[in-house]
C-alpha cells in the first residue's frame, strides 16, 4: 500500500537525512499515545508526543517532544523558553508544522522551532513517533531523535 502524501513526506525526509527508518501507516488510529503504543506493540513511555506551544510574548512556536504517559509542566518549559507559553490551537499547529494535531511528527515542519526532548526517553533504546498523519508512525533509535531535531534534553514533567 502506498503511503498517504503526508506520511510519504516524512518517509522521504527520513531517507534524505540518511536514516533507514520505515514509516508504517495503519488502518487504525495512532492519534493518541495509547493507540500508537497498541499499534506499535511497545510501552506507552516509548511513544513520542509532539506538542506545540506558543510563546505568549514572541508568538514563536515551541515543540515539546514528551513521553507518552507524561504531562508537560508548562511553567518549566516557560523557564527554558524565557517567556510564558500557552498551548497552541489547531490552526497555529497546522500553520507552523504543516500537519494536523494527532499526526505531528518530530521533524519536517513548515517552520523551524525551539525544541525540547523529554529526558524520560533515555531509558529506552528505541521510541516511536508520529509520521504526518493520525495513523502513521515510525520507530527510531532514541539517540537519533536529538540528532534529527537539534532539541535540548530536559525535564518536561
Amino acid at each position: 500500500m502506498p503511503l498517504s502524501p503526508s506520511a510519504q513526506k516524512i518517509q522521504d525526509l527520513l531517507n534524505s537525512l540518511g536514516y533507514s527508518y520505515t514509516v508504517i501507516e495503519h488502518a487504525e488510529s495512532t492519534r493518541t499515545a495509547q493507540e500508537a503504543a497498541d499499534r506499535a506493540g511497545c510501552e506507552l513511555g516509548q511513544i513520542v508526543k509532539s506538542l506545540i506551544f506558543r510563546g505568549k510574548t514572541s508568538g514563536k512556536p515551541i515543540l515539546v517532544l514528551t513521553s507518552g504517559p507524561n504531562r508537560v509542566n508548562e511553567k518549566r518549559i516557560s523557564e527554558y523558553a524565557g517567556e510564558p507559553i500557552g498551548k497552541a490551537d489547531a490552526d497555529f499547529v497546522r500553520t507552523v508544522t504543516g500537519f494536523a494535531i494527532g499526526g505531528v511528527p518530530p521533524i519536517g515542519h513548515a517552520q523551524p522551532m525551539e525544541t525540547y526532548l523529554d529526558e524520560d526517553f533515555l531509558q529506552f533504546q528505541t521510541i516511536w513517533a508520529a509520521a504526518g498523519t493520525p495513523n502513521a508512525i515510525f520507530e527510531l533509535k532514541t539517540e537519533d531523535l536529538q540528532k534529527m531535531t537539534g532539541g535540548k534534553t530536559v525535564t518536561v514533567k
